[in-house]
């Protein structure tokens, strides 16, 4: 039982643990793969698929016309043992277009950073 106990303990340190309790690892790749744009009602916002630009770090979505830009939950989807920076803890306020909103992709081996720019655009109104 005692050799069992200590094999687990130096198995569980075998890798370190971030100050988010996150594992770090060896992975180097640092990128989003998705990116999702909620209203207060957790339906999503987005009149199509939003462009992702992993070379220029950017990711521009449209939203419907007449969205509450004071109230988005975002949502990244990241390469496995990336993390985000800073974290997402609620809503968040896109109202002001003209100074768009950023997060750091931190990788899993916690060396590369990449920061994404998210520049939201208003749908425009159809006038037939």
């Amino acid at each position: 039982m005692v050799f069992l106990s200590l094999f687990l303990i130096i198995r569980c340190t075998d890798y370190p643990i971030d100050e988010d309790g996150l594992l770090i690892t060896e992975r180097a790749e640092c990128y989003v793969s998705n990116f999702e744009l909620l209203g207060t009602d957790f339906q999503t916002v987005r009149t199509k698929a939003p462009e992702i630009d992993t070379v220029a770090q950017t990711i521009h979505v449209e939203v419907f016309y007449g969205t509450d830009l004071k109230n988005l939950y975002p949502q990244f989807s990241l390469i496995t043992d990336a993390k985000l920076d800073p974290k997402i803890t609620g809503k968040v306020d896109f109202s002001d277009i003209e100074n768009p909103k950023q997060w750091t992709v931190v990788s899993g081996n916690r060396q590369v950073r990449k920061t994404y720019t998210v520049f939201i655009a208003v749908q425009e109104i159809s006038q037939n």
